[in-house]
């Protein structure tokens, strides 16, 4: 162990300092709460991010760096797994909010409750969430503020009740917004722009944010995209109550002899073993990595992982998937333009409709080909380089553009994120392992999301389109849920609707692991809102996490 001093007992630990992380924290320290976050990746600033497309897409400069840290997929048990990047997300002080365009849709009131209004699908293990829309409401008003995001309240007539507009207004219409919305306007669809984590004008005392083609993947050098890195650990650590340590692996968490989470055992920058203790924790690295740890986590209690004595951790797991139809048109789209920032979206094919034949819908919204920057754009079955490659850059770059859906992939019992014991990371512990086969409702759905998209860039006016069919779930959209469900009974889910341990009650799982569904949209709204909401309920039972009965009286492991 250590021979460093061993640190002060913290009130609340936090693992991970991304977007639920750091809302936790905000939320906390802002409360009087003292709060330890133990961070695995670095603490980067503004000056250390900028335009470069190779380093940030193509070589890791964000991205988790698979030598590093690597990870394996398979499409079955039956299956050897091969080593992957699977479904990444940046690994850092921010996490998935620093790379992100900020596409921050709310859910609908019926995402959460799909199995009810779709009842039972075979083979899937759909679920209605213990909580509702009315719920979350108010903290979706809450972190919507706190941002300053960009939107226009009703636009989207999918939407559910709201407690009052956006903040600011719509960023600046893009040409290929004007695409997007002038097709679903011509078939009679509904669109409306795509709310996002900007400021389309000054607001809380930031400028507003430079709209810049170097977006998506990309940090931002300018410090005035809104992220959990720019907005949230800023307003946390001026309380002074937050204690952020970057490049801290937590290796394994800690029972006491009453079963209770002791402590987090983590690595620090200079490789030394440090054990930090805290009456409190709160676990924020992602529905793959919390579950990994959790997983980890083994003891004579729980031999199958921390919280697991339903062997439900790391099942049910969902990632989204990302796929376009592509359309070329007769006049300059400039999609690279705005990087993303400037965008449109669609729920009319949203929410569940039996008559087509599969379950629930996606979330469709205007996009770029590619990034879409110069070094990453091809158009699909274009050659990728010669005189050919050279010539179709010249004439479709700036005249194409795609309408992408977000899939909603079906939960699975046996879809699961396990420890692949015939593989380790730099640090020498098993990595995660992904097993995970598509549903026929995915692909379905997936074939009728993408043909509607074409359908819009049609009646938009693109001379021709290509359609990308998502043949598998592949992981592209670093969207990760469902690995520690939360749900009323003990039995069928591992957390309570507080998102609290139904087997370890001082410890929360905050990510999005706790989604009983994955949903159709983009959830990083959801995952933050939603560990606002813990937050509040923590605070609200303050007295009953105090350190009185929580001493530790000799490890059990």
């Amino acid at each position: 162990m250590a021979r460093k001093p061993r640190p002060d007992r913290a009130e609340v630990c936090i693992i991970g300092a991304g977007a639920s992380g750091a809302t936790a924290a905000k939320v906390l320290t802002e409360a009087g709460v003292r709060v330890v976050a133990l961070e695995r990746g670095p603490w980067r600033r503004r000056e250390s991010f900028g335009g470069d497309e190779l380093a940030n897409i193509n070589r890791y400069n964000l991205w988790p760096d698979p030598l590093l840290n690597p990870r394996t997929a398979r499409t079955s048990a039956a299956e050897p797994a091969r080593e992957e990047l699977f479904c990444p997300v940046p690994q850092m002080v921010g996490g998935g909010t620093v790379h992100w365009q900020g596409w921050l849709p709310r859910f609908t009131p019926n995402d959460f409750r799909l199995r009810t209004i779709a009842g039972p699908l075979e083979g899937a293990s759909l679920a209605d969430w213990p909580i509702g829309y009315d719920e979350l409401e108010p903290y979706y008003d809450r972190v919507e503020w706190a941002f300053g995001v960009s939107g226009l309240a009703g636009a989207n007539r999918f939407e559910g009740p709201r407690s009052r507009g956006y903040p600011c207004p719509p960023m600046p219409m893009s040409r290929y917004a004007e695409n997007f919305h002038r097709g679903c306007a011509a078939l009679g669809w509904n669109s409306f722009p795509t709310p996002q984590a900007a400021l389309s004008r000054p607001f809380g005392g930031r400028p507003a944010t430079v709209v810049s083609a170097f977006a998506q993947q990309h940090g931002d050098p300018t410090g005035t995209r809104s992220s959990a890195l720019n907005v949230f650990v800023p307003q946390a650590a001026a309380t002074g109550r937050y204690d952020l340590r970057p490049d801290c692996y937590v290796r394994e968490l800690v029972l006491d002899a009453e079963g209770r989470l002791r402590s987090a055992v983590y690595e620090d920058a200079d490789g030394d073993l440090v054990e930090q203790e805290a009456d409190l924790f709160l676990l924020a690295c992602g529905a793959v990595e919390s579950a990994r740890l959790l997983l980890l986590s083994r003891s004579g209690r729980f031999p199958a992982g921390l919280a697991n004595g339903s062997d439900l951790v790391g099942r049910n797991v969902t990632f989204h998937e990302y796929s376009a139809a592509i359309g070329l048109f007769d006049d300059p789209v400039y999609a690279w333009a705005g990087g993303g920032y400037v965008s449109a979206s669609s729920f009319q094919f949203y929410e569940h409709d039996e008559r087509r034949g599969f379950v629930s819908g996606g979330h469709v919204a205007a996009a770029g080909v590619g990034i879409p920057l110069p070094i990453n754009w091809r158009l699909p079955g274009a050659p990728a380089w010669g005189a050919e490659a050279k010539r179709v850059d010249r004439e479709a770059f700036n005249h194409s553009m795609a309408v992408a859906m977000v899939l909603h992939d079906m939960p699975q019992h046996d879809n699961r994120v396990d420890l692949d014991d015939g593989m380790v990371d730099a640090w020498g512990l098993p990595v995660a392992r992904i097993t995970l086969t598509p549903h026929r409702n995915d692909l379905d759905q997936g074939r009728f999301l993408i043909d509607r998209s074409a359908e819009i860039l049609e009646a938009g006016g693109a001379r021709s389109v290509t359609k990308v069919y998502a043949e598998r779930v592949t992981g592209n959209c670093s969207h990760q849920h469902g690995t520690a469900r939360m749900g009323d009974d003990p039995a069928a889910s591992v957390l309570n609707r507080w998102c609290q341990a139904h087997e370890v009650d001082n410890l929360f799982v905050i990510d999005g692991s706790s989604f009983p569904t994955g949903t159709g949209a983009n959830p990083t709204l959801t995952i933050m809102a939603n560990a606002w909401r813990v937050c509040d309920h923590i605070l609200a039972n303050r007295g009953r996490f105090a350190r009185a009965g929580l001493a530790a009286s000799g490890a059990s492991r």
